[in-house]
């Protein structure tokens, strides 16, 4: 099976939401002319509901209001952005990931520019896809997904993510390194905690993360949930489904 948008950017490059969204129905449009069906998998909400439901036609940033939020990241630090946006979006504030600094950037570019809130630019109706949408949902017990993902973490760093964070670190100022796994070992090199509490500090934020991710997900009601290991219950409502 062949896969897309792997391995396709570098971290210097610009991308978003909505050019995930034009570059996979352009894809689609390709992909079902020779295919009967297509697989989208992954965990970034805004981008999946980006293909699904369409990318909202939130307003373009002016290069003032840009170069401001860019200053203001860089001498006020992502924490105090982040309370701001508490203060200015709250609803939105509760589902970003708040370790993301180009997200909560991007919204407090729309709230300081428009004097809106972001998620009122988030609320607009869903746009019609020219083929059927099947959804499923991967989920385990909490402690089970717990294990996995401190098991996963200890994979990494035996795997090399020290010397990958490392050979990064001269780029740390870029927002594309500014993520779980990064950050953690950022600090470590900065000395502001030892190695060990760097790794288990992913492995809280990665948990974290993960919850977000649930949490964004059980609102949608078209999403069937299976434990991963379930493979014929989930091949047998994906054939129910094209009956």
């Amino acid at each position: 099976m062949k896969h897309y948008f792997v391995g396709t950017l570098g971290i210097e490059d610009y991308y978003s939401a909505s050019l995930y969204e034009q570059q996979v129905l352009e894809l689609l449009d390709k992909e079902f002319q020779s295919h009967d069906y297509a697989l989208l998998s992954g965990g970034s909400m805004m981008y999946i509901d980006a293909v699904c439901d369409g990318i909202d036609d939130i307003p373009t940033i002016d290069d003032q209001t840009r170069e401001t939020m860019k200053r203001r990241l860089k001498e006020e630090g992502l924490e105090a952005l982040v309370e701001e946006l508490k203060r200015l979006d709250p609803e939105y504030y509760e589902i970003i990931d708040r370790q993301n600094p180009r997200r909560v950037v991007h919204a407090l570019e729309i709230c300081v520019m428009t004097g809106k809130t972001y998620t009122s630019f988030r609320k607009r109706s869903k746009k019609e896809r020219p083929f059927r949408i099947v959804k499923i949902g991967l989920d385990r017990p909490r402690e089970e997904l717990y294990q996995r993902i401190n098991a996963r973490v200890d994979q990494m760093m035996e795997a090399g993510l020290l010397e990958e964070a490392r050979e990064m670190y001269p780029k740390r100022s870029m927002n594309a390194l500014n993520t779980v796994g990064y950050k953690e070992l950022f600090d470590y090199f900065e000395g502001r905690w030892p190695l060990e509490e760097a790794v288990e500090r992913i492995k809280g934020n990665t948990r974290r993360y993960a919850r977000k991710q649930l949490t964004w997900y059980k609102k949608d009601e078209q999403i069937k949930w299976f434990h991963p290991q379930e493979e014929q219950a989930i091949m047998n409502y994906i054939s129910q489904d094209y009956e």
